[in-house]
């Protein structure tokens, strides 16, 4: 039987911030329980629900030393089975019981180096040596560092493999190398430009990219992109180098969870066999719900994210006023910039028939704005896999995306000559485009519903479920541990 361990800063049900959580929640439990034996080891946040936490099992404690500004660090270890899964905990009072998960930058380099270190020295105490540690953003990037310098002279240690995944580049883990090294323990030769050297700075994501057996990002098309500098994040030489080591796969969801045929959020359930007759219910039922023009026949568009520039939210801004007709209705669901949130605020007010600003996160109305959309907004600047257009299509709610990252990869443009995709794409970074793609959508949905529902149709019975990703990670770790 073949070990896996994957190591992130967070996971569902436990502790959500992020699509990072979906995916280290939902990827360990679609691998095959008589070949893979895969675990997760997380922080023991204070904010994980009791219901859960209660029910932790404690194993044992012990101290470790990171450097001189992280000595004789309390590690505590919990265990806990959910849904077939081993699950561990590294628990410290002082860097993970906050109101918070991340806090500011200086605080979480120092305790998520502690974090990386305690990982790899709790796995003697549970007698479990992994073949692979898959590792997740930069959080854990020190992890592989340790594994090829610290722990390399343990012959327990010894050939424990490292994937190293990239979920957004743009968070790396950078301070002074001389904090760093005072919390890691790590010593000065690691900082040079070809390892942890980060111009004048260090970097615990550069470590983990550099020392990583492997590299994976959680699209094809980004791991493309970010070998080059517009989307490199000055890490793109480094990543064209090793890009013979480097693998997209791209993420996928729970199909189990996101059903509109099953799902309890929902005010009508329905199936892509039926849902002609039964979709347009749960968009009249929001619009009730939110204040908008009850009307099953406008264009409703929904956006369901971050509020941040990465987005896309900038095109929108520019072109609100023709984006927003007599016949479309917008959607927001969100929280994030203040800017952002003043601006979708402002237009709610300013139409409170025809738009409808939710600055929140709520996971029961996101599933409602879902299943209610005609298409899903996602103009984003970059995005690495993205996970709403996914959830999109499997509730009949066709993106209308530019073409970057995981967006292009996911979503085949609609082609009304050779009757085939499944959303509407541009391509440019432009306000412009943006709205002539969604001008042109608006066209198939009010001039050609027969084609419009043939669209709807492609998406929900195409497959983004975690099997296809399971088995490219399953490839890659066999090719890997050999």
């Amino acid at each position: 039987m073949k070990k896996i361990l994957f190591a992130a800063s967070e996971c569902v049900p436990f502790v959500k911030t992020g699509g990072l959580a979906d995916v280290v929640g939902a990827l360990p439990k679609e691998f095959d329980k008589k070949d893979w034996d895969v675990r997760v080891i997380l922080p023991l946040y204070s904010k994980i629900p009791e219901k859960y936490r209660n029910d932790f099992q404690y194993i044992d404690n012990f101290e470790i030393g990171c450097g001189p500004l992280n000595q004789n660090k309390y590690v505590g270890l919990f265990q806990y089975e959910y849904e077939g899964i081993t699950y561990y905990f590294i628990d410290n009072q002082e860097y993970f019981y906050q109101d918070y998960i991340y806090s500011d930058f200086h605080f979480d380099i120092k305790r998520f180096a502690f974090f990386d270190k305690a990982v790899l020295s709790v796995l003697q105490l549970i007698d479990f040596r992994p073949d692979l540690i898959h590792c997740h953003d930069w959080q854990t990037g020190l992890i592989p560092v340790y594994l090829k310098t610290e722990f390399a002279a343990s012959p327990f240690y010894r050939g424990i493999k490292s994937i190293m995944t990239i979920h957004n580049l743009k968070f790396q883990g950078v301070w002074s190398k001389d904090y760093l090294m005072d919390v890691s323990g790590l010593t000065g030769d690691l900082f040079s430009d070809d390892k942890l050297g980060f111009y004048k700075d260090g970097n615990m994501l550069k470590g983990g990219l550099t020392y990583a057996d492997h590299i994976t990002t959680v699209s094809k098309n980004y791991s493309y992109e970010i070998q080059s500098k517009y989307y490199g994040e000055n890490l793109e030489g480094l990543l064209f180098a090793r890009n013979h080591e480097m693998t997209g796969i791209v993420n996928g969801i729970d199909y189990d969870s996101f059903d509109p045929k099953t799902d309890e959020n929902l005010y009508k359930n329905y199936s892509v066999e039926d849902f002609r007759k039964k979709k347009y219910v749960n968009k009249q039922k929001l619009q009730k719900e939110l204040g908008l023009e009850e009307d099953k026949h406008k264009f409703m568009i929904a956006i369901v994210s971050r509020l941040t520039d990465q987005k896309g939210l900038n095109l929108i801004e520019y072109d609100f006023e023709r984006l927003i007709d007599d016949n479309t209705q917008l959607v927001v669901l969100g929280t994030g910039d203040y800017k952002y949130e003043s601006m979708f605020r402002y237009f709610a007010d300013k139409y409170p028939d025809k738009v409808s600003a939710n600055i929140l996160y709520s996971e029961g109305l996101s599933r409602k704005i879902y299943a209610a959309a005609d298409a899903f907004l996602m103009p984003s600047a970059f995005e690495p896999c993205g996970l709403s257009q996914l959830i999109a299509l499997r509730y009949g709610a066709v993106p209308i995306v530019r073409e970057t990252g995981g967006l292009k990869e996911t979503v085949e443009p609609f082609n009304e000559y050779e009757h085939c995709g499944v959303g509407f794409s541009f391509t440019n970074y432009n306000a412009d485009d943006m709205l002539y793609t969604v001008n042109y959508a608006k066209k198939i949905f009010f001039e050609k519903k027969a084609a419009w529902n043939k669209i709807v149709e492609r998406g929900m019975i195409s497959d983004h479920s975690w099997k296809q990703s399971r088995l490219a990670y399953e490839e890659l770790y066999n090719y890997l541990i050999g």
